[in-house]
């Protein structure tokens, strides 16, 4: 079966899945608090009142890369291909952070967290973001994308 995918990685999603859900649940039976990462994002920026404690906040935030930063350096760098232009990863991200806004948290906050809690709103949520990443992913396949 994995032949048919041969840049499939499960062992290491695998180990990535255990790390988000052990420090998600780490912050949730810690601090009471839920890892929403845009949730955070905004505590560390300083635009959101509520929440995890500033402090926890930036450490989280700055952790996200370094993290990407200490696997890269293990493992001998990571493969990253990135458009020519910037423009449409500044679109892209503005698109996201009101995606997040409007749905209240973003797929961490709700697929993560939200779901383990069994929580009607982020099951919603979930169930719509995947439909529309396998939507936008047919599109993309339809119009000779990918």
């Amino acid at each position: 079966m994995l032949a048919a995918f041969p840049h499939a990685m499960p062992v290491e999603g695998l180990i990535g899945g255990l790390g988000i859900g052990v420090a998600a649940a780490l912050m949730l039976l810690g601090l009471g608090r839920i890892a929403g990462v845009s949730g955070l994002a905004a505590r560390a920026a300083g635009i959101a009142a509520g929440g995890s404690p500033r402090g926890i906040a930036i450490a989280f935030v700055i952790g996200l890369p370094l993290g990407g930063w200490i696997v890269a350096l293990m493992t001998g760098g990571i493969k990253t291909e990135f458009p020519p232009s910037l423009i449409p990863l500044i679109i892209g991200g503005l698109l996201v952070g009101y995606g997040t806004r409007l749905g209240s948290g973003c797929t961490s906050g709700h697929g993560v967290c939200g779901m383990s809690r069994l929580s009607p709103r982020s099951l919603i949520a979930t169930a719509i973001f995947m439909a529309s990443g396998f939507l936008t992913v047919a599109l993309m396949r339809i119009g000779g994308m990918l």
